[in-house]
This record gives structure tokens, sequence and C-alpha cells, in this order.
């Protein structure tokens, strides 16, 4: 399914509920930062052992977390009028010049560190 088909679905099952007056910018940006905080519950305060337990042992909570996260992420996109796909691209292209990969390839150096 194509972003745009999962965002048409997002929006339907949003306005079948007249819930539109409710998902403003504001409140979908601290929906997603919610939804983000949930998921690193998962993993707050465990070890790289116990993080791997809990993904196998809880896979299903921390999928529909990402959903969560993935919808308001789509929802709020479609809000602010914003190409998904295309502003990952020029992030992405952006993030290319940032960290070079002869500079940063094996580093975790921010890119003014480089």
């Amino acid at each position: 399914m194509s972003l745009e088909e999962i965002t048409g679905k997002i929006l339907a099952f949003r306005d079948a509920r007249d819930w539109a007056q409710f998902h403003t910018p504001k409140d979908l940006a601290m929906a997603l930062s919610i939804e983000a905080n949930e998921l690193m519950e998962h993993f707050l305060w465990r070890s790289p052992a116990e993080c791997a337990e809990r993904i196998e042992t809880k896979r299903e909570l921390i999928a529909e977390e990402i959903a969560d996260i993935g919808i308001h992420l789509l929802e709020l996109s479609h809000t602010l009028g914003f190409d998904l796909p295309a502003i990952i691209e020029k992030k992405m292209e952006k993030n290319a010049r940032k960290y070079p990969e002869a500079k940063a390839k094996g580093s975790n150096l921010k890119y003014d560190e480089l």
C-alpha cells in the first residue's frame, strides 16, 4: 500500500469520527511525541540483551507504538501540506552533504566534529 493510500485510510478513519477538529498541528505534534515516548518506554533502563528479549516478547506492542507514530506523522504531514517522501529525500540529500561517507563511515561524531 502506498503512503497516499495509507494516509487516505487514516483521514477517512479520522473524518468518520469527526476528529479533524481535534487534530490540529499542535496536537498532532504532541501526539507524535507522546507515542515516541511510549515506544521508548519499552527500552528504558534495559540492557542491550534485555532490549533484544523485549523485542521478542513484546513485538506486537512495539509494532503498535511504531504504527501510532506513523499514523500521527502521516496525518501531520498531510495537515501541513508536506509531501513526506519528498521532504525525506531532501533531508537525506542534506545529510549526505553534512555526513560525507569518507568522513562519517564508522563514526558517531556529529557533522561539525568530523
